[in-house]
């Protein structure tokens, strides 16, 4: 008995053929099974795992056309061969042609050749179960992949959300900063101011209207300076009184940017005093 993944089933119901058979592939490294009937080989079908199946076309119960669709039926993988005459050969070329069989082999046949076909019966097994271990490995694979791409799309559809979301709570911020009915004046770390608010455009000091670009030296004093650059160095928040050119005196707040934030800069309250 050979290796238990070459297992060949042969269908005849003539006893002294399946005894040819036995003593020509005796020292064959396989496992060989003989059936004298159709029913005989399904029943050994279910109870082995066979890779090949050899049958005769003349047998009495169930041809062996009429066999091996019934086995490409339930096992479709298993490579179907039949042994036929001359007289049944149109007959045999359409079961091939329609897929019933893998191929046809004349009677009587030639030891070596038949010993060469079921060698090809053999590697056509093999090949045909490469291809499905492939198929079902890019399957698998293609799956994965869709599986990644569907959670991609999830992702990049929630930071969508999420942007949606910040871009209006951002447009709500500006409009609420916009319309705070004190002056509110946003600098960076060097003095330089880069956010006014509408009630901001209406103050002037020494002449000069807020304006992005400018810096705090434009409207405050050295000493005022000097405050604005503590509250900046300690992150801590100061006051300066300050009048503007309408003679109107305001307590500027100086509200620096909390420690943990990655940017530097200030907030500058006007409150009328």
């Amino acid at each position: 008995m050979g290796a238990p993944d070459r297992t060949i089933l042969f269908v005849d119901d003539d006893a002294s053929i399946l005894s040819a058979i036995k003593r020509l592939l005796r020292k064959e490294d396989l496992q060989l099974l003989t059936a004298t009937s159709g029913a005989d080989a399904l029943h050994l079908m279910r109870k082995n795992d066979i890779q090949v199946v050899v049958s005769d076309q003349r047998m009495a119960e169930m041809s062996g056309i009429e066999l091996l669709s019934r086995v490409k039926e339930e096992y479709p993988d298993v490579v179907r061969i039949i042994l036929t005459g001359y007289t049944e050969v149109d007959t045999i070329t359409e079961a091939v042609n329609t897929g019933q069989i893998y191929r046809f082999l004349l009677k009587p046949w030639n030891d070596e050749n038949l010993k060469l076909e079921i060698e090809k019966a053999f590697e056509q097994y093999a090949l045909l179960l490469r291809n499905k271990q492939l198929a079902e490995a890019v399957k698998k694979r293609n799956d994965e992949l869709r599986e990644i791409n569907d959670h991609l799309e999830e992702k990049v559809a929630q930071r969508t959300r999420e942007l949606e979301v910040r871009n209006q709570a951002l447009e709500v911020s500006r409009l609420i900063y916009d319309n705070i009915p004190l002056p509110v004046v946003g600098v960076g770390p060097e003095g330089e101011i880069v956010m006014i608010n509408r009630a901001a455009t209406t103050l002037t000091f020494s002449g000069e209207p807020f304006l992005i670009g400018n810096t705090l030296e434009d409207y405050f004093s050295e000493s005022e300076m000097n405050v604005f650059h503590s509250a900046m160095d300690k992150k801590e928040q100061k006051f300066i009184e300050k009048q503007d050119d309408k003679g109107i005196t305001h307590m500027v707040r100086l509200t620096p940017f909390p420690a943990n934030l990655d940017e530097q800069g200030m907030i500058l309250t006007f409150l009328i005093q």
